[in-house]
């Protein structure tokens, strides 16, 4: 017996060496750390549970069958984080450059297959080079089996995908399908063909990094939710952004401790919003006054920066936050911002993660290069979104509510539940100034005249009073009180049940 178990140990400690010590120095010679120093740093201590751990692919063409590798390129288990169970798999760059083979694919997908029966949040840690040539068709089917598999998980468990080195050709794919992806600057990539085939192509010389780096899928293109400054930091936040979600869509949402009291007062919000409607202030204040200890994780905080998205919490659960950011482009709504808070409305209706939305919107963005990009369908995302989702909806309106803005950012006509506004809110077609240019034409050319137009309008429109005469404003609070009031309210939705008109599916206007 101990003969055997010393050869179980020899085993194990070969396959934990993956490509062998040369290819793991060269690994931390490029600031990247091994696969499975990535898992045990994102898990808890001793947690990590390993699976085939000796499997080997099987191609016997081009000399494949003198050239194997336990584990084949892939680290696939589970483990816990903070307690709760994840399943876990991390491409080994070591191995055949962490490429993806038959076997590779079945270590996944048998990952796969587990998390979602067990409901609990998948993982996913991408360093590779694409598919293994060597295995051609087999490699490319296995590829097909780990999309289906990302799209029958989809909105049942949470998927994240985080990127730690190259990510090419089919392997990209898979993390576009994923809930979240954040990568690591200077050392991530992500593009379908490689800056070779570019040059080959189209003649166009480009870098790695201005092709498919962090920097350009974190800003520009908006695949990557963020990124972060190494794998050390990637994966500590990795773990934080856990505690925000629930296991599955028929978890409940995750409660942590909280010694910050929900009846909290601030008196600064008081003055958060200026005298002056044209002077910006910043949401990030009031967001960070209301939600728990003021602990935020945004996302995408690097793309449209005229919308904030992210998760906080309330008296120690978890809530969603979509705000306009006055600071960028004065919170107005264009194509990119609409897509990015969609995308966030429909990830939370997904997980029955609450709703909390702070509206201080102008309108959408004009000029012929948002309307041949398609803002009407982008901005119809965002309608589309608010207005399918079941979860306990609460919006305060702290300023500008102009136009169909108004009507988007999860207004009472599209099922907000709860829809408060500051004394500040304006709520119109649109501002005083122009609705007067349109509304009395005749009198621009008189300046008094204008101007006890304007008067008037503003007394009668720009004010919260009017929609909350109509109902469609449940209450005008004091912003001190915003913090408070938002518990109270979610308190009281926490039994909220609605179901939609059954659907094969809805028909977004992708």
């Amino acid at each position: 017996m101990q003969d055997i178990i010393e050869q179980l140990e020899a085993r194990r400690d070969e396959a934990r060496l993956g490509g062998g010590q040369r290819r793991i120095d060269a690994q931390h010679g490029r600031g990247k750390l091994t696969a499975r120093e990535r898992i045990d740093l994102l898990l808890d201590e001793t947690s990590f549970e390993e699976f085939d751990m000796f499997v080997q692919h099987r191609c016997t063409d081009f000399g494949m069958e003198t050239q194997t590798t336990p584990g084949d390129g892939v680290v696939t288990g589970w483990g816990t984080v903070n307690g709760r169970t994840v399943y876990v798999f991390a491409k080994d760059f070591t191995v055949f450059g962490g490429s993806l083979s038959e076997t590779h694919a079945q270590k996944i997908m048998k990952i796969q297959d587990m998390a979602l029966r067990n409901r609990a949040p998948i993982i996913g840690i991408f360093d590779a080079g694409g598919a293994r040539i060597q295995e051609g068709v087999a490699a490319l089917g296995g590829y097909g089996e780990v999309f289906y598999r990302n799209v029958m998980a989809s909105g049942v468990i949470p998927q994240i995908s985080v990127i730690m080195g190259p990510c090419a050709g089919g392997d990209v794919y898979s993390p576009a399908m994923t809930d979240f992806i954040f990568m690591v600057k200077d050392t991530s990539y992500m593009f379908v063909t490689g800056p070779d085939v570019v040059k080959t192509v189209t003649n166009e010389t480009v870098t790695a990094e201005e092709l498919g780096g962090a920097s350009v899928h974190a800003t520009k293109s908006s695949i990557a939710d963020k990124a972060y400054e190494n794998d050390v930091e990637a994966l500590l936040q990795m773990r934080r952004l856990v505690d925000f979600l629930p296991s599955s869509n028929i978890a409940p949402v995750p409660e942590m401790p909280s010694f910050d009291d929900p009846g909290r007062v601030e008196p600064s919000l008081d003055t958060l919003v200026p005298d002056n409607p044209n002077q910006p202030y910043d949401m990030y204040e009031l967001i960070s006054k209301v939600v728990d200890e003021g602990d935020f994780f945004e996302i995408q905080e690097a793309h449209a920066k005229n919308i904030i998205t992210g998760f906080g919490r309330v008296e120690g659960k978890t809530v969603d936050v979509i705000a306009n950011q006055p600071m960028v482009l004065a919170g107005v709504l264009d194509s990119d911002a609409s897509r990015k808070a969609a995308r966030f409305v429909r990830f939370c209706d997904c997980f029955e993660i609450p709703l909390l939305t702070f509206v201080d919107v102008p309108g959408f963005l004009p000029g012929t290069d948002q309307e041949y990009g398609g803002l009407i369908k982008h901005g119809a995302k965002l309608l589309f979104a608010y207005s399918e989702a079941t979860v306990p909806k609460v919006t305060v309106i702290t300023r500008k509510a102009y136009g169909g803005a108004y009507d988007v950012m999860s207004s009472k006509h599209i099922g907000g539940d709860i829809n408060y506004a500051w004394p500040s809110a304006e709520i119109a077609v649109m501002g005083a100034k122009g609705a007067v240019e349109i509304i009395f034409r005749k009198d621009i050319g008189d300046a008094e005249k204008i101007a006890a137009h304007t008067e008037s309008y503003e007394d009668r429109f720009c004010s919260p009073f009017v929609a909350a005469e109509r109902g469609y404003i449940d209450e005008v609070i004091l912003p001190r009180n915003t913090r408070w009031r938002i518990a109270r309210a979610f308190n009281m939705l926490a039994n909220k049940t609605m179901e939609n008109p059954w659907k094969k599916h809805d028909n977004i206007p992708l």
